[in-house]
């Protein structure tokens, strides 16, 4: 299955520009079985879908998870993921 090397995760933010976190694929693989991308920090985590389907994951105990308003890909990558 090909999966994007990089997705834009864009947020909705109070001010006049939308907050955009960039997050890289990851070996994991999510509930859903598709795979897990994570920002460099490693606190923001989503499991994205070949169709784009963005599942928010809680890095943490106190986290709140908000939906991105669009997930955009960056690059194409035929990968293959594993489930930790």
């Amino acid at each position: 299955m090909d999966y994007p090397e990089s997705y834009e995760l864009i947020f909705q933010a109070g001010g006049a520009e939308d907050d955009v976190v960039v997050v890289r694929l990851t070996e994991r693989s999510g509930a859903g079985g598709y795979p897990v991308y994570a920002d460099e920090t490693g606190i923001v985590r989503a499991e994205i879908s070949e169709r784009g389907e963005v599942r928010m994951q809680a890095s943490g105990g106190h986290q709140v998870l908000g939906a991105p308003l669009l997930a955009r890909p960056l690059s194409p990558r035929t990968a293959t993921h594993g489930s930790d």
